[in-house]
Formats: structure tokens, C-alpha cells, sequence
């Protein structure tokens, strides 16, 4: 599990940043007759209600609704717990009535999740139908999580994926103004937590099911160039399945760290070749260009760059890649392991 996923996480420049922040390589298909539709239960409440009725009459009620779901939210708040003994009630009491410097902390961040999501998520569930009806539109047979549920992840995981069903952390979708985060500097950077937004979590559920369930990174990918092409086809299922999310919702990036990107395509390709980037495989060096950060080092001035430019070039270079072989499908996209033939057949040569 990492900190954010977790498996059982004026007219000219209008255009122009417009231009920037959609996806420009995607076609918007009608998924309307999909049989298929996404609601957002809340866990969150109806675990709350232990804190107030008898526990082992609301823990009989969230077994039979929850299922595996239960099993696996508790073995996460009581490690090593069995649903089926009562013994952990009293890790659950702990959590509810914990006090810190006259604060409850469970009462605080229950506040600000209710003040957030005060309803039933209705905005992420038509997010998350499109997205899945788009996902089973390219892939009918698909298997997606039929559950998908709202819980406190206790800052630990963003997303969770487990039997047939996927959470959803509220606590690290709060916004990136939260009271919450700044407390936590060290496991969630400010680079990191301002993208902690209810308008990230259709793209970061989407992402966590295309990369975990459907299209899993091979451990053969070891070099720098199959790492970009990898996640730039990720990215580009994302255009076609999230066809209005902004681009820079999708790579988590600022407006000003995008336009640095198309102003300095070129420049970033020819770093890569320079610096015999492309077939390296030590894990380390790697890292620098497809982890989060708040910039990339040795490239931009003053800081200024933006972070993951493996990433967002293997992306530009599945976009060209499939602009000019509009005969492939996504499909074939998908399937193709090849990031050299892929590399090739793009003609990437950014100006």
C-alpha cells in the first residue's frame, strides 16, 4: 500500500490555456444506453452510528451490508481483529472518544468530511457512472468493482481496492486547504495534498481501477522509456474514459506547471536523449522522472519545472502515437507492450 492507493490508493489566451488543461486526443462516445450505474454509499455514516447505538447490534448491520468491505475496514483500525469477536469494540470506543488537548479528533474530522460531502455525493456518482459506463464501452467484459464506498481511511489510503468493491478515503479528499493536512507535511507534502479534492476523486477512483485491475504495470517494465510509454497509455484510456476531466487533473498538475510543459516540450525530449535517459534502468535515477515532487531537478530554472516529466512525455508521445494511427484502438493501444515500436511509430520530435 502507498499513501495514496491502497489493494486488499482574453479570446487568445483563454483558448490557449484552454487548449492546455483538456484532453486533445479523445473522442466523446454516447454511453447513455449502458445499462450501469455508480452510487456512492456511506460507510462513513453508518459506521458512525456504532459510536451512538448499541455496537454489536449496528456491527450485525454493517456485516450483512458490507461484507468483505467490514472485514477489511476493521483488520485496517484493529489490525489482527476478527468481525466475529466483539474484542475490538474497545479499539473502536478509543477511536470515538479519543482526546487531544480538549479536541476529539474522530468528532473533528467527521465535521469536516459532513461539511463536504453533506449529501449523497451526487456529483461523484454521474462522475463515476460515465467513467465506468466509458470503461465498459471499450471493455465489456470488464470486471469493475460492483460496491463502491465512502469511508475514513485514517489518511491512509485515498483509494482502496478489495473484493468486488472500492473505497473511497473522504479524509484525503477534504480540499488542499484542509485543517488536516498541513499536520502531516511529512507523508503528505503540500506538492501532494493540494490535489487532495472532491474534484480528484472520479479520476483517482478511474486511475486506481485502470492501473490495479485492468491494466497492472508489468514487473518486466524496468527501463525509463517503458515506465513513460506505460503510464502515457494509462493517461490516454483516462482521455478517452474521462473525456471532461482537465488534463491537469489527470497528471495532478498546476496550470503554470502544464504551460511550462508545452513551453518547454522540446527542451524535456531532448534532456532525455542528452542524458541517454530513455533505456536507463537503475530504479533510483528513474524515480526522478516519474514520482511526485515539487519539480524536477536539473531542469527549468529556479525550481520552476514541473515534476513526473517521464510521465507527461510518454503521454504527448501515446497522444501522437495514436493521432497518427487513428486506425488502432484503444484496445490495441492497451495491448501493445512494444514502447520502442510505439516510441517509433509516434515520430515524437517535439519543436
Amino acid at each position: 500500500m502507498d499513501h495514496i492507493t491502497r489493494t486488499s490508493r482574453q479570446i487568445y489566451l483563454i483558448f490557449f490555456i484552454g487548449a492546455l488543461l483538456t484532453a486533445c486526443s479523445h473522442k466523446k462516445v454516447d454511453v447513455s444506453n449502458i445499462p450501469l450505474n455508480v452510487t456512492v454509499e456511506r460507510f462513513d455514516r453508518d459506521f458512525d452510528v456504532m459510536r451512538t447505538k448499541p455496537m454489536a447490534e449496528q456491527a450485525t448491520f454493517l456485516k450483512k451490508k458490507y461484507g468483505a468491505f467490514y472485514h477489511d475496514f476493521i483488520g485496517l483500525v484493529a489490525p489482527g481483529s476478527n468481525i466475529n469477536d466483539t474484542a475490538y469494540f474497545s479499539t473502536l470506543r478509543m477511536i470515538f472518544n479519543r482526546e487531544v488537548h480538549n479536541r476529539h479528533p474522530y468528532l473533528d474530522l467527521k465535521h469536516d468530511v459532513d461539511s463536504v460531502y453533506p449529501g449523497n455525493m451526487e456529483k461523484q456518482n454521474q462522475e463515476l457512472t460515465d467513467a465506468f459506463r466509458r470503461i465498459k464501452y471499450y471493455y465489456p467484459k470488464a470486471a469493475l468493482p460492483t460496491k463502491v464506498y465512502a469511508y475514513f481511511s485514517g489518511f491512509q489510503a485515498q483509494t482502496s481496492l478489495g473484493n468486488d468493491y472500492i473505497g473511497i478515503g473522504l479524509d484525503l479528499f477534504l480540499g488542499a486547504d484542509s485543517k488536516f493536512y498541513p499536520a502531516q507535511t511529512d507523508i503528505f507534502p503540500r506538492y501532494i495534498s493540494r490535489t487532495f479534492t472532491p474534484a480528484n476523486i472520479a479520476h483517482r477512483v478511474t486511475e486506481s481501477i485502470i492501473r490495479e485491475n485492468l491494466f497492472p504495470e508489468k514487473d518486466s517494465d524496468k527501463s525509463l522509456l517503458s515506465k513513460m510509454v506505460y503510464n502515457g497509455k494509462v493517461l490516454y484510456m483516462l482521455d478517452q474514459v474521462l473525456p471532461d476531466v482537465p488534463d491537469s487533473v489527470k497528471i495532478g498538475f498546476t496550470t503554470k506547471q502544464m504551460q511550462w510543459c508545452n513551453d518547454f516540450k522540446a527542451n524535456i525530449w531532448g534532456y532525455f536523449i542528452e542524458e541517454n535517459l530513455l533505456y536507463e534502468t537503475d530504479y533510483e535515477k528513474i524515480q526522478t522522472y516519474v514520482t511526485e515532487a515539487p519539480f524536477t531537478p536539473g531542469l527549468g530554472d529556479k525550481n520552476e519545472s514541473a515534476p513526473k516529466l517521464g510521465i507527461w512525455t510518454g503521454w504527448q508521445i501515446v497522444r501522437q502515437y495514436m493521432d497518427k494511427h487513428p486506425e488502432v484502438t484503444l484496445q490495441q493501444l492497451m495491448a501493445n507492450d512494444d514502447a520502442q515500436k510505439i516510441l517509433n511509430d509516434s515520430k515524437y520530435r517535439p519543436k
